[in-house]
């Protein structure tokens, strides 16, 4: 299903969450990054008054930072932002299947006045929450004519939508992100063993010149230390093990679809499908969150 045609709550949700994410990450580095400019200048040769000044002022700069980011409780709104959209999510594919809770309603009214009740209690259970995304959600639409058009198939049809539109697509979105975070994983370890190595040689090197005035060692040791960090702060490898397991199961899933042959143990499959793909999230907002 098209991005646009999810209702306007999981729109905004979704974008503050990323929003939040990007801001936070960015803090991040720049945190690191100040680190690393504190090392060189601590190195440094210069001297004089206007050098200490704005060696001082790269310490205002990190703590201000450091602030800045505990303040805002960006990392808690990220993850509560991105919890509110995943559910959001997961009650939109569960009406446009017919599935519990919105299976057996006598109409199409009666159906969209269930998923408005649903949607409403999402979103007084996360009222916090919601108070940090775009307030503009609540004048666009949160049934689309997309969401009331799959409704509206067969149930062949609903099958292959779903397959195509949601186990496929999830499946091969946990795995390409599962590859990339163990791509990053091996490169960010990577470029802090490079970097400890470079370190070791030149700690060597000043044995044969010991009269070298600057030799860097103490920024590229901050580097690896702010490099192995950074995996820690992205849990690249804890997020590829997730991610890799996801897909796992979504795989497994996937050819129970084929034995379904009615709309009740279509409900069923669909509600069972919908609580494996929020059970790895919901335990991973539960750590990030306590």
């Amino acid at each position: 299903m098209q991005y646009a045609s999810y209702p306007a709550l999981f729109r905004s949700a979704d974008d503050a969450s990323n929003k939040k994410q990007k801001t936070y990450l960015r803090l991040m580095g720049a945190e690191y990054a100040i680190l690393v400019i504190a090392s060189l200048l601590s190195d440094s040769a210069f001297k004089g008054t206007t050098f200490y000044l704005l060696y001082a002022f790269v310490f205002v700069m990190a703590v201000v930072l450091l602030l800045v980011r505990n303040l805002w409780k960006l990392q808690q709104d990220w993850y509560r932002c991105r919890a509110l959209a995943e559910s959001v999510k997961t009650l939109t594919w569960r009406y446009i299947m017919r599935a519990a809770p919105f299976a057996n309603e006598p109409s199409l009214q009666d159906a969209r006045a269930e998923f408005r009740n649903q949607l409403y209690r999402t979103f007084d259970a996360n009222r916090a929450t919601a108070d940090k995304i775009n307030p503009n959600w609540s004048a666009d639409d949160q049934i689309t004519d997309e969401m009331d058009h799959v409704r509206a198939l067969s149930l062949d049809e609903r099958k292959k939508y779903y397959t195509a539109n949601r186990l496929n697509d999830q499946r091969t979105w946990y795995m390409h992100k599962a590859g990339e975070n163990n791509r990053s994983a091996r490169n960010w370890v990577i470029a802090a063993v490079a970097a400890y190595v470079l370190a070791f040689a030149l700690v060597l090197a000043r044995i044969k010149f010991p009269d070298w005035g600057f030799w860097g060692i103490g920024p590229i040791i901050v580097f690896a230390s702010s490099a192995l960090g950074w995996s820690q702060v992205k849990k690249f490898n804890e997020l590829a093990a997730a991610y890799t397991v996801t897909a796992h199961e979504i795989g497994l899933i996937k050819p129970k679809l084929e034995a379904v042959d009615s709309e009740s143990d279509f409900s069923d499959f669909i509600n069972d499908a919908e609580l494996a793909f929020s059970r790895e999230h919901t335990l991973w907002i539960a750590r990030q969150t306590k």
